[in-house]
């Protein structure tokens, strides 16, 4: 059975998506070191490393948030 409906979904999109798939992995990659560098008593380490990109992964989340929310409404207007 055939639909009118196309998979053309906007560039814009796509990026916007990927690159939230792979922001959320480095998130949870984070997650699982500092349980992991908890358990061996190596904390002090992570949280330095934490101090260092945190600023960045903020300022990264906020820019694929925007992203998304860009694509959003240009597929919405289309």
């Amino acid at each position: 059975m055939k639909t009118n409906f196309t998979n053309d979904h906007n560039l814009l999109l796509k990026f916007g998506s990927k690159g939230l798939k792979y922001f959320l992995l480095a998130l949870v990659g984070f997650a699982i070191t500092y349980v992991i560098s908890t358990i061996l008593g190596g904390s002090y380490i992570f949280t330095s490393v934490l101090f260092l990109a945190g600023d960045w992964l903020l300022r990264l989340g906020i820019l694929l948030l925007c992203l998304i929310l860009t694509a959003i409404i240009l597929e919405s207007l289309r």
